[in-house]
């Protein structure tokens, strides 16, 4: 990855981990407040505290023995997104969706209850977060606005956007591939595409070795493609980064197709590969948007 991040044309004020942590991470959030963006059910209930738009959180399971009676009352739901409160990379989350005939569906494949069942145990003993034990949390299932589709249509796709001391610094947008199971992470095949801040486009698409001008599943160009909400996405942003206690923050949002936009998590600790994506390092990027 650092050898990667050198090769940036204009590799001033590039970080790697060591100096993101001692410059960024460790100086402006306390380690006592990380579990505010590391467990979702705990990002959740400060969003929903302070009214920051978010899907709505249908129910939490903490206890094998309550996965029944909770499920039961989720059934009159059509669509749920169903992840690990404190899983990362994406492990873990599945999208479930109701067929006409009534079976749930995910990811193309039909499942029975007791599969379902089987995953959500999954994630409270902990399989997904690598501790002894988790919280199921189960919440509306976002519709990507056909913006999204335009790019590339399967899979739920989000922007990331850098904050730090409540000042948006960098951003991107990330999608999934055909490659990438759904998934919109960066290291599980998935592109990331660049953001001109300044006027709210996209710039090139980055598929962890090459820029392209467009996704590599679809040969339309996305270089300089509006992005709608933009603003709105930049002021959700600035709210979210201040009503928690973390001044560095990776807030990750997506465009809703009636809703708008939407927030999705927060991490205390985000990557590195925006740097990547955008062809600029984070602290030229801090010194550009003056916020030290």
């Amino acid at each position: 990855m650092l050898r990667k991040l050198f090769q940036i044309q204009n590799a001033t004020g590039v970080m790697g981990l060591n100096k993101r942590n001692i410059k960024l991470i460790y100086p402006h959030n306390r380690r006592k407040d990380y579990t505010l963006a590391d467990d979702k059910v705990k990002t959740k209930q400060l969003l929903h505290k302070n009214n920051l738009a978010c899907a709505e959180t249908y129910t939490v399971i903490t206890k094998v023995s309550d996965i029944k009676k909770k499920w039961e009352a989720c059934q009159n739901y059509t669509s749920m997104a169903i992840k690990p409160a404190n899983g990362c990379g994406g492990e873990g989350i599945k999208i479930l969706k109701k067929s006409v005939e009534g079976q749930w569906v995910s990811g193309g494949k039909s499942l029975s209850e007791m599969q379902i069942f089987q995953h959500i145990t999954s994630i409270v003993t902990g399989i997904f977060s690598m501790g002894s034990t988790d919280s199921c949390l189960i919440e509306e299932c976002i519709v990507p606005h056909p913006f999204f589709a335009e790019i590339y249509d399967e899979g739920v796709p989000d922007f990331r956007i850098i904050t730090l001391k409540d000042i948006p610094i960098m951003a991107m947008l990330r999608m999934p591939t055909s490659k990438s199971d759904g998934k919109a992470n960066l290291h599980q095949k998935g592109v990331g595409i660049g953001v001109d801040m300044e006027k709210g486009t996209l710039t090139e698409v980055y598929d962890g070795r090459q820029y392209r001008n467009h996704h590599p599943d679809n040969p339309a160009t996305v270089y300089e493609k509006a992005i709608p909400f933009w603003e709105e996405m930049l002021q959700l942003a600035v709210k979210t980064s201040k009503a928690f206690p973390l001044d560095y923050l990776g807030i990750d949002l997506v465009i809703d197709k009636t809703k708008g936009p939407q927030i999705m998590e927060v991490n205390v600790r985000p990557g590195l590969g925006i740097q990547l994506v955008n062809r600029c390092g984070l602290e030229s990027a801090i010194i550009k948007q003056n916020a030290l």
